[in-house]
């Protein structure tokens, strides 16, 4: 029997077409600040060598090359303060998406298996556990489910999507000590982490601190769409237990999720090189200095959002009375109810639009119309 389509929530995407019709019809147009992708160009040196490897006759490796390999395990020990990533325990995606809309199906969880998420969570966290037959549980109290053997998988997401909050290493090593207490993994979906907007650099899972030096029953899952404009070339890695990625690494192999050739060449290049990170990262760094006080001087309390390409605005009301203010004002934000009932309140308002859209946004909130 298949799957019904009546056992996972609507596409919330589509829901959003009215208020895209009521924001395009401004007399200014549209501002669309709802969705998180890169509008930006993709970094020369990157499409240098997306270009040079292109003459990509054979087969890709399912593992990645063992170049990508060590040049992720590079990045981890000189970006993210975790030295140590064993090279053969590092698996190239197709996008980090697809990693977590299956993963629960490919550790094999199913009925009376639980997978938690944040309560105010990208929706895929919660897909991925349906897909397997699992049942979510949407929580950010370590004790609503410390030692409790039915849960097999804890997502953990910082800098989190929606609301920009990083989690300290503390809050994420009591995370990892209460999973190993009852055998469960730890997932940490991490691709906001080269966007920290203060002096505080963001902790991985695979930090010493977090993990005690020993990577078994922890997972780093990081996408490249963010730092280095790649959402098009579908690039994103997990790395961490050697066994869960070597049983990872044989499911793909069967189901052929393999990484394009040339997109791996384009990963090693960009992952080695910082330059271009840290200029995209000013980008944002210049948008968000002129939308957040913007928003703020509308009546928006901001909160969190000390990391990432989001704002967490509220107006202390129903998102989508918050979304039809911003749609008479020619802008699409994405309303908090995405991100589950704890979000219903909020909207999360992006930074990937051009400097002239957000200019534009900027001036519009400006008006208090």
């Amino acid at each position: 029997m298949g799957l019904s389509p009546r056992a996972l929530p609507d596409f919330p995407w589509d829901s959003l077409a009215p208020y895209r019709a009521r924001a395009a019809a401004h007399p200014d147009g549209l501002v669309d600040l709802s969705v998180g992708t890169p509008v930006d160009p993709t970094p020369t040196v990157i499409r240098e060598a997306l270009a040079a490897a292109s003459d990509a006759h054979g087969y890709p490796t399912t593992h990645g090359t063992a170049d990508l390999r060590e040049a992720v395990a590079g990045w981890f020990a000189r970006r993210r303060g975790a030295p140590g990533v064993d090279p053969m325990a590092v698996l190239p995606t197709v996008g980090s998406k697809e990693l977590v809309a299956t993963l629960p199906a490919y550790l094999g969880l199913g009925e009376g298996d639980v997978v938690v998420h944040p309560r105010a969570a990208y929706p895929t966290y919660d897909v991925g556990a349906r897909l397997a037959g699992a049942t979510p549980l949407a929580t950010d109290d370590v004790d609503d489910w410390r030692g409790n053997p039915a849960v097999r998988l804890v997502w953990v997401n910082s800098p989190s999507n929606p609301t920009g909050a990083v989690a300290p290493a503390e809050h994420l090593a009591e995370v990892v000590a209460a999973a190993r207490e009852i055998g469960a993994l730890v997932a940490s979906d991490e691709c906001y982490a080269e966007l920290a907007w203060t002096d505080v650099p963001v902790p991985s899972i695979l930090d010493p601190r977090v993990c005690g030096g020993s990577h078994d029953g922890v997972l780093a899952v990081y996408s490249m769409s963010k730092q280095s404009n790649l959402a098009g070339y579908r690039a994103a890695f997990v790395a961490g237990d050697p066994a869960v990625v070597a049983g990872l690494l044989e499911v793909r192999k069967h189901a052929g999720l393999i990484v394009p050739a040339p997109v791996q060449a384009a990963m090693a290049v960009a992952l080695r090189d910082d330059a271009h990170v840290a200029e995209q990262k000013e980008r944002y760094r210049a948008r968000r200095a002129m939308l957040l006080p913007a928003v703020e001087a509308a009546g928006f309390r901001v909160e969190r959002s000390e990391a990432g390409l989001y704002l967490w605005a509220t107006r202390d009301e129903d998102c989508w009375d918050t979304l039809s203010y911003l749609a008479d004002r020619g802008i699409l934000a994405a309303p908090g109810a995405f991100y589950g009932e704890a979000a219903r309140r909020h909207v999360r308002i992006a930074l990937t639009a051009s400097d002239a859209g957000v200019s534009s946004a900027s001036s519009r909130l400006a008006k208090r119309e």
